[in-house]
């Protein structure tokens, strides 16, 4: 039987960009999904959207698997970013882009 957390490290592993949020890219449910959405939309990354609130073992299973209490919760090649505060910041300091520069991500 594949576990939630199952689940979230094969969606970490095979996409270089995913976003834990409440919606879809297309309709975020909060906020700070949309914010986020937006920051990478304009970034031109492609990225993985996956809906905590379809799903209450995931949304859950986010938070104890990044040990990070909220959603939205952004990966970048495997690793944690951080949520719609800290990406926001990194967006605005130019620090998302470098990230993405030095991980490979493809840009537009």
């Amino acid at each position: 039987m594949t576990t939630a957390i199952d689940t979230i490290k094969k969606d970490i592993a095979e996409n270089d960009v995913v976003l834990f949020m409440k919606g879809t890219p297309v309709a975020p449910m909060c906020g700070f999904s949309a914010a986020v959405v937006q920051v990478l939309t304009h970034a031109g990354v492609k990225f993985k959207g996956v809906n905590v609130l379809a799903d209450n073992e995931i949304r859950q299973g986010i938070k104890d698997f990044s040990n990070w209490p909220t959603i939205p919760q952004l990966y970048v090649k495997g690793e944690f970013v951080g949520g719609c505060d800290i990406v926001r910041e990194m967006a605005e300091a130019g620090e998302l882009e470098t990230l993405f520069k030095e991980k490979q991500v493809a840009t537009a």
